[in-house]
Parts: structure tokens; C-alpha cells; sequence
């Protein structure tokens, strides 16, 4: 049986600011003035760093709702008359949500029908 384990506590945090840059030097100095360190780390866009495809954005969003909403696909199948199924192949990337169901997806799961919509 494997025993359980403590993760170290974390004696460093990385700050990420955007600002402007005029500011750039009086920030770093502040900063540095409480005991932190500049480092130039490269920036990767959000796209890059997510595992899902353009295509797969969608699906994924509306598993996530369906999740902060604590609902199954059934109970969400029931609020808006889309069929069960179609919701999954939708959360999976093989069925496009489209406009009438984003809506109707949308108003059960509180959220903007166009982050339901292909980017």
C-alpha cells in the first residue's frame, strides 16, 4: 500500500503583469525592491497551450458548463428537448452545435450562446 505524501511547500511564486511599457522599469525595480527577480520569459497564446483542437473549443466549453451547472447530459437533454445522445456527440466534437441549439444550450447552462459557436 503506498503511503501518502506531503508535496513541499512552495517557496516561489512567477508573477506574470501587463502594463504599460513606460512603466516597465519602476515596476521591475519595486519589485525587486521586495525580493523578486526579473526573468524575460517567453508568452505562448492560449491556443498553444490548451490540448484541444480549434474545432474540439465548443464541445469542451459545454462539458464545462454542463459541469458548473451540475447537471448530466440527461438533465440537460429534459431542460432544453435536444436528445441525449446528440449532446454527447456534440461534447465529443462529432456533431456541430449550431445556432438554434447553442441557443437553447445557452439559456439552460447560463452562459453566452456564442462561446457554444465554432471560433
Amino acid at each position: 500500500m503506498q503511503a501518502l505524501t506531503k508535496k513541499p511547500p512552495i517557496d516561489a511564486v512567477e508573477l506574470c503583469f501587463t502594463g504599460p511599457a513606460a512603466k516597465r522599469q519602476e515596476a521591475v525595480d519595486l519589485l525587486r525592491g521586495l525580493g523578486f527577480e526579473a526573468r524575460e520569459t517567453p508568452s505562448k497564446p492560449w491556443r498553444g497551450v490548451l490540448p484541444f483542437a480549434d474545432a474540439e473549443l465548443p464541445g469542451v466549453f459545454l462539458a464545462g458548463a454542463r459541469y458548473r451547472e451540475d447537471m448530466t447530459q440527461a438533465a440537460l437533454a429534459q431542460a432544453t428537448g435536444i436528445p441525449r445522445r446528440h449532446i454527447s456527440e456534440m461534447e465529443n466534437g462529432k456533431r456541430p452545435i449550431g445556432k438554434k441549439n447553442a441557443r437553447l444550450l445557452a439559456k439552460a447552462l447560463n452562459v453566452d450562446p456564442r462561446r457554444l459557436l465554432a471560433v
